[in-house]
């Protein structure tokens, strides 16, 4: 692999697996901590919808995924507060009314060619700079909220009514929490697919979980686990001629199911 980082598209990769597992590590962590895997689910699948949208419309698939993607999630956002006793019933309507969307608007398209099938399973060799630089730009967002927050996002994070309690304003943090995680499952989904976009949010931080206390640390050792995760799979992939985003996930499976037999080092405080 060491000798093929001399072409473009894999330098392009590797980078693309790196921000995307920093992405995954500190996303994802909020994703399982706060229960929100059902969310992202929806959000994925709502974004095959934008896709498939954007291409009858004949605008940039990106734009059409983020846009019907954001509109949907701020909902699906609402109606956690708001209905919460129905939300899983709710976003379960939206999840299978996103991907159905999605494929009538391509039945649709006369020859939509292959950028629906990129969403779909995912194409981490084809990623360009500009994709590069969303999720760099994306990363920024993330961190020029989380560290400057951190105490605040600590506390919305495992106690909402303390929280409250301490003048957090835990909606406003709600609201944000889900726009970068829906933008970020967007952008991954152009890496590993929208099949497979879910378990590299939650794998990684379910495993860094059980030996984690605080946070912090859950969000470093996701962080770590799902560059270990992409660049593994991706090696795997080109030694062995795979689909990289199978291979990734893959890997990460492998690893969860190996951290189940390991004793947790504690609980988190």
């Amino acid at each position: 692999m060491i000798e093929l980082l001399q072409f473009d598209f894999m330098r392009n990769a590797l980078w693309a697996a790196l921000l995307c597992s920093a992405l995954c590590g500190i996303l994802g962590t909020m994703v399982v901590v706060k229960r929100y895997v059902i969310l992202a689910g929806g959000v994925a699948h709502a974004a095959y919808g934008g896709v498939g949208l954007a291409l009858y419309a004949g605008i940039s698939p990106r734009v059409g995924a983020v846009g019907f993607s954001l509109a949907l999630a701020l909902f699906m956002a609402w109606v956690m507060l708001k209905k919460a006793a129905r939300a899983d019933s709710i976003i379960g309507v939206i999840w299978a009314s996103g991907m159905a969307a999605g494929i009538i608007f391509a039945d649709l398209t006369p020859g939509y060619g292959s950028d629906l099938m990129s969403y779909l399973f995912g194409s981490i060799l084809a990623v360009t700079p500009e994709d590069l630089h969303l999720m760099a730009a994306l990363l920024a967002a993330a961190m020029s909220v989380g560290i400057p927050w951190s105490r605040e996002i600590a506390a919305f994070s495992y106690d909402e009514d303390f929280a409250r309690t301490r003048g957090v304003p835990v909606t406003l943090l709600h609201f944000v929490v889900v726009v970068l995680i829906s933008v970020a499952v967007v952008l991954i989904i152009r890496i590993v697919g929208l099949i497979l976009v879910i378990a590299l949010l939650t794998i990684p931080p379910s495993v860094a979980e059980k030996y984690s206390r605080s946070l912090w640390t859950m969000m470093g050792i996701s962080c770590v686990l799902s560059a270990l995760f992409c660049i593994s799979g991706l090696a795997l992939a080109v030694r062995f001629n795979l689909t990289a985003g199978a291979a990734i996930i893959l890997v990460a499976s492998a690893v969860y199911l190996l951290s189940l037999l390991i004793p947790a080092g504690g609980r988190k405080r």
